[in-house]
């Protein structure tokens, strides 16, 4: 029953949130938001998930805002307060939908190591929200053909490289340690651009690599639940992030599609990635799923109610995360989502080992924390060799 009222609570929450991004006024909506029939613009800045599109174009919404909305008085004064309480609810979401699909998750790879058919049910839960959302009419549904489906393909299969890559790790070893090891993300980004797109980012950037690379290895090294596979697979992770970031660059700087504001691209590539996953699935682990969940329910540790709504859950809080992401991250300045995505891997390295009792190495506490920080400096001298340029 407990389980329950956290799923509708985690459902009642994101529609909420989903809402109040529809309810803002026109002046204060960003381009990808003011016309849902209108076809929209992707350029070299478009990055999945869509959180760091709309990060970027904070700036020009506060331009609209400064030119429509007159100054001085407690009327100012009573839309900056909700302006922060707005943020900051978004971000308490954001963090809590983080923290839980993380903990659900895990707990669901402790009683039934089927990581693949898990990663499936995950991505799947998500066409059950927008889905209906289409359908009724409450978000424009995207439309696309066939050449721009293919053009989506390629950045799908990363978007299922990046998803599979974590609930592997998560499940061959620690939460706290893969998120340690999904830190060094930036090294993959800083070499896939140097290969692919002949992009020569200035010398601080390089340098803040360091921490990163050194402060994994560190953590590595004295992990006491470290594991190869674990290793291997937030790597993985890792390397399928950085290559979406790059296939975007490449691929989506031109108009694709009707109604695809980020919301729509993302829903469109959860839905991509629900049917590339399938078959991988059925490939790996069959339908052994099936007899397994059956034999843990007969065992008496779960009923079937409860079983499933351990697994939609995970689900749920996977989508909402993303979903709430895009609403705080569109709402602040790159330097705060910078801080913003860092204290987010510190809250769930924490709540992970308190949850599950993790125990870390004095090693493993330093390396992570030098990674973490390495994290956060790449994307502080990002932010300003972008704005140099």
């Amino acid at each position: 029953m407990k389980l329950l009222s956290l799923f509708l609570l985690t459902l009642l929450a994101t529609l909420a949130s989903t809402a109040a991004s529809f309810n803002l006024p026109s002046a204060q909506r960003s381009p990808l938001q003011s016309s849902s029939k209108a076809t929209q613009s992707f350029d070299s800045k478009t990055f999945l998930p869509p959180t760091a599109l709309l990060a970027s174009e904070r700036s020009s919404q506060n331009e609209i805002s400064a030119l429509t909305i007159p100054s001085g008085g407690s009327t100012e004064a009573k839309s900056n307060l909700g302006e922060t309480l707005q943020v900051a609810s978004y971000f308490l979401l954001w963090y809590l939908f983080n923290i839980g699909y993380n903990i659900y998750n895990k707990q669901a790879l402790n009683v039934l190591a089927f990581p693949w058919t898990i990663a499936t049910i995950q991505m799947a839960a998500g066409t059950f929200y927008f889905i209906p959302m289409w359908l009724s009419g409450l978000r424009a549904a995207p439309k696309l053909s066939k050449e721009e489906i293919k053009k989506l393909f390629p950045i799908a299969l990363c978007h299922t490289g990046v998803h599979i890559g974590a609930v592997i790790a998560l499940g061959a070893g620690a939460v706290s340690f893969a998120h340690i090891v999904k830190a060094s993300e930036p090294v993959a980004t800083c070499v896939l651009n140097a290969v692919l797109l002949k992009e020569v980012l200035p010398l601080p950037v390089y340098a803040t690599l360091l921490p990163i690379i050194g402060g994994v290895a560190i953590a590595s090294m004295k992990e006491l639940s470290f594991t190869f596979l674990a290793l291997g697979a937030a790597l993985l992770s890792n390397l399928s992030s950085a290559a979406r970031g790059v296939l975007s660059k490449k691929t989506m700087n031109k108009q694709i599609g009707e109604n695809m504001n980020p919301q729509n691209l993302y829903a469109v590539l959860t839905a991509m990635s629900t049917i590339i996953l399938i078959p991988l699935m059925l490939a790996f682990e069959g339908t052994s799923f099936f007899p397994a969940a059956k034999a843990l329910v007969a065992a008496g540790e779960f009923t079937n109610r409860s079983l499933l709504a351990l697994l939609g859950l995970g689900g749920a809080t996977y989508y909402a995360y993303n979903e709430v992401a895009f609403l705080a991250l569109g709402k602040v300045n790159p330097v705060t989502h910078a801080v913003g995505n860092t204290i987010k891997r510190v809250v769930i390295i924490v709540a992970s080992v308190i949850a599950f009792k993790t125990p870390m190495s004095q090693g493993s506490i330093v390396g992570s924390s030098i990674a973490i920080l390495g994290t956060l400096l790449y994307s502080l001298a990002m932010n300003a060799s972008k704005e140099k340029k």
